[in-house]
C-alpha cells in the first residue's frame, strides 16, 4: 500500500476471485483494499480465508480449540430435559419401543436440521439474524429465535435458581427436605410410610415432606392465591438469581474465549455425577425393578398417535435448533471446521446422554416404588415435580444423604449453567452481529441483556412467581419455537436453494451432502415440521399448576409472548418489501435474492424465477 501522509478520502474493501473460478481453490479470495487520496486510487491485495476477511473492528473471533465448540453445543443441547423429560417419556410410551418413533425422528429430521443450523451460521459467520442475508425477507425468523432465547432466559435461569438454593441447603447434617417439623410445613404433612397402596391412595391430604419443602419451604407458594398475587421476591430465591446471573456474565463478557473454558466442567461435569448417581442407585432395592420398567418393551403403543406425537416433539426440543444458538457457536468456527462430523456426533451424544440418564433416574425410582410400596408409575413424574421432589425424597433416605445431595444438584447447575449459556449467546452475538456498533461494546451490552433477565426473572421468584414461571414455560418456546424452525427450513431449502447451500458446504469441508441429506432439507424436514406444529396448535391445552387454572386474562398474555416472536416473520417481510425501490418484480427479486449476487439481478439473472430452481436437490 502506498502511504505518504495521514489519509484523505475514503478506504473500502472488496472481495473477489483470486483466480479462475474453476480452478480456485474455495478456501481462497482476494482481499483487495482500495484507497482514495487527493483523487488518486492506491490499491493493495492478498489471498486470504473467507474466516480471515475483516469484519468492522478486526477479525472474528474463533474457538481457542475445536473441543471448546464441541463441549459447548453439548453443553446446550444436553440439558435438565435430558434428565426430566425423556426417561418418563420413554417409560409413558411402551419403554424400549419408544425408542422406535424417537431414533426415526432423530434420523429424518433431528439430525438434518442440526446439521443444517451448524452449516449456516459457519459458512456465513454470523448469528441468527445476519445470516439471512442468504434471503433478506426472511431475516425476520432470525429475529423470531433471538426473542424466543431471551424469552426462554427469563425463566430457565429461576431453575438453576432453585437448584442453587437446594444446593445451599444440603451443606447440613440433616437435609430439610426429610420431616415436618419445619416452619414452612402445614399440617398435611406426613412421613408416615404405608404398608400397603390402598392406604396410601386412601389418604387424600398426604403431603410428603420433600413436596412440602419444595412448595412451601422454596416457591412460598401457599403465601399467594394465583397469578394476580405476586407478592415481593423471596430473599432467598432473588440471591441465588442474582448469583447465577453474575456467573453468566463473566462467563461471557468476553466471548466464547471465556464461555469455552468454562464448559471444560459445566458440559462434562454431569456425565461424572450422572456414573457415579448410577453406581449407588443399582446397589438399592428395588432398583432392577425400576429399570426393568424403563426398558421394558410394547411395541402395541406404536399403533398409538400420542407416542408418536410424543416422540416428534422431544427430538424437536431435545436438540435444541431453533434457538439461534447453533448458528451464533458454529459462527466463531473455522470456516473449514467439518460441521458434518460435529453434528453427527452431537447429536448422538444428545441422544444417548437422554437413554443413559433413564437408567439413573430410574434405579432410583425403583427404590422409592419399593420403599413405599406402590406402583412405578405412581412415582414416576417428568418435569421439576421429579428432579425437585421425588429424587430429593429418594436421596435423603440414602447414608451420606447431605453429600449425595450436594453431588445431585450440582450436577443440576452445570446441566443449566452451559445451556443458559448458549441461549444468552444466541441473543448477545445476533444482536451485535447486526448492529454492528454494540461490537465495540460487548462487555457492557452483555451486562445490559444479563440485568433485564435478571430484573424480569424476579417476578418468577416471588410467592406467586411459579404461575408466572408456568405460563412463561407454556408459552414462550412452544409452538413458536417449531414454527421458526420451520419457516428457516423453508427459507434455506427453497428460496435459497438446496443446491446453493449444498455448494456452501463443500466450499467448508470439500464434500458435497449425499442425496440423503438434500432430500431430508427439501421435503422430509419441513413436512416433518409443519406436522409438527399443526399438532401442538390441535392439542393445545391451557397450562395449569397442580390443581390451579389460568385465568383467561393470563392466557391471552401468554399467546401474546408467543405471537409477538412469531410475528416478527411477517413484519419484517413488510418492511424489508416495503422499502425497497423498483417495480414489484424487482422487489421481489431482490428480497429473496442472497445479497451478494445482487448484479445478477441487473443482468436480468434470477435463479429464483426459474423453474429449475425450485425442483433442484
Amino acid at each position: 500500500m502506498v502511504k505518504t501522509r495521514p489519509p484523505v478520502g475514503q478506504m473500502s474493501s472488496v472481495v473477489a476471485p483470486a483466480k479462475d473460478s474453476n480452478t480456485m481453490d474455495p478456501k481462497e479470495v482476494e482481499l483487495i483494499l482500495v484507497k482514495e487520496q487527493n483523487g488518486v486510487q492506491f490499491t493493495n491485495s492478498a489471498l486470504v480465508s473467507p474466516s480471515q476477511i475483516n469484519t468492522e473492528n478486526g477479525e472474528r473471533e474463533t474457538w481457542s480449540k475445536k473441543i471448546d465448540f464441541l463441549l459447548s453445543v453439548i453443553g446446550f443441547a444436553v440439558d435438565l430435559a435430558n434428565v426430566w423429560r425423556f426417561p418418563y417419556l420413554c417409560y409413558k410410551n411402551g419403554g424400549g419401543a419408544f425408542l422406535v418413533p424417537y431414533m426415526f425422528f432423530m434420523v429424518i429430521a433431528g439430525m438434518p436440521l442440526f446439521y443444517m443450523e451448524l452449516a449456516l451460521g459457519q459458512f456465513n459467520r454470523e448469528g441468527a439474524a445476519g445470516v439471512w442475508k442468504i434471503c433478506p425477507i426472511f431475516k425476520g425468523v432470525g429475529y423470531t429465535v433471538i426473542l424466543i432465547s431471551l424469552y426462554v432466559g427469563f425463566f430457565y435461569n429461576v431453575i438453576i435458581a432453585w437448584a442453587l438454593q437446594y444446593l445451599f441447603s444440603s451443606f447440613t447434617s440433616e437435609l430439610p427436605w426429610i420431616h415436618c417439623n419445619n416452619s414452612w410445613n402445614s399440617p398435611n404433612c406426613s412421613e408416615t410410610k404405608y404398608s400397603n397402596f390402598s392406604d396410601y391412595i386412601n389418604d387424600t391430604y398426604k403431603v410428603t415432606p420433600a413436596a412440602e419443602y419444595f412448595e412451601r419451604g422454596v416457591l412460598h407458594v401457599h403465601e399467594s392465591q394465583g397469578i394476580h398475587d405476586l407478592g415481593l421476591p423471596r430473599w432467598k430465591l432473588t440471591s441465588c438469581l442474582f448469583v447465577v446471573i453474575v456467573f453468566l456474565y463473566f462467563s461471557l463478557w468476553k466471548g466464547v474465549k471465556t464461555s469455552g473454558k468454562v464448559v471444560w466442567i459445566t458440559a462434562t461435569m454431569p456425565y461424572v455425577v450422572l456414573i457415579a448417581l448410577l453406581l449407588r442407585g443399582v446397589t438399592l432395592p428395588g432398583a432392577i425393578d425400576g429399570i426393568k420398567a424403563y426398558l421394558s418393551v410394547d411395541f402395541l403403543r406404536l399403533c398409538e398417535a400420542s407416542v408418536w406425537i410424543d416422540a416428534a416433539t422431544q427430538i424437536c426440543f431435545s436438540l435444541g435448533v431453533g434457538f439461534g444458538v447453533l448458528i451464533a457457536f458454529s459462527s466463531y468456527n473455522k470456516f473449514t471446521n467439518n460441521c458434518y462430523r460435529d453434528a453427527i456426533i452431537t447429536t448422538s451424544v444428545n441422544s444417548l446422554t437422554s437413554f443413559f440418564s433413564g437408567f439413573v433416574i430410574f434405579s432410583f425410582l425403583g427404590y422409592m416404588a419399593q420403599k413405599h410400596n406402590v406402583p412405578i408409575g405412581d412415582v414416576a413424574k417428568d418435569g421439576p415435580g421429579l428432579i425437585f421432589i421425588i429424587y430429593p425424597e429418594a436421596i435423603a433416605t440414602l447414608p451420606l444423604s447431605s453429600v449425595w445431595s450436594v453431588i445431585f444438584f450440582i450436577m443440576l447447575l452445570t446441566l443449566g449453567i452451559d445451556s443458559a449459556m448458549g441461549g444468552m449467546e444466541s441473543v448477545i452475538t445476533g444482536l451485535i452481529d447486526e448492529f454492528k456498533f454494540l461490537r465495540r461494546h460487548r462487555e457492557l451490552f452483555t451486562l445490559v441483556i444479563v440485568l433485564c433477565t435478571f430484573f424480569i426473572s424476579l417476578s418468577c421468584v416471588t410467592n406467586g412467581g411459579i404461575y408466572v414461571f408456568t405460563l412463561l414455560d407454556h408459552f414462550a418456546a412452544g409452538t413458536s419455537i417449531l414454527f421458526g424452525v420451520l419457516i428457516e427450513a423453508i427459507g434455506i431449502a427453497w428460496f435459497y436453494g438446496v443446491g446453493r447451500f449444498s455448494d456452501d458446504i463443500e466450499k467448508m469441508i470439500g464434500k458435497r451432502p449425499g442425496l440423503y441429506w438434500r432430500l431430508c432439507w427439501k421435503f422430509v424436514s419441513p413436512c416433518f415440521l409443519l406436522f409438527v406444529v399443526v399438532v401442538s396448535i390441535v392439542t393445545y391445552r391451557s397450562p395449569k399448576y397442580g390443581n390451579y387454572t389460568f385465568p383467561e386474562w393470563a392466557n391471552v398474555i401468554g399467546w401474546l409472548i408467543a405471537i409477538s416472536s412469531m410475528a416478527m416473520v411477517p413484519l419484517y417481510a413488510i418492511y424489508k418489501f416495503s422499502s425497497l425501490r423498483g417495480s414489484f418484480r424487482e422487489k421481489i427479486a431482490y428480497a429473496i435474492t442472497p445479497e451478494k449476487e445482487y448484479e445478477l439481478i441487473e443482468h436480468g439473472e434470477i435463479p429464483q424465477f426459474t423453474l429449475q430452481h425450485w425442483l433442484n436437490v
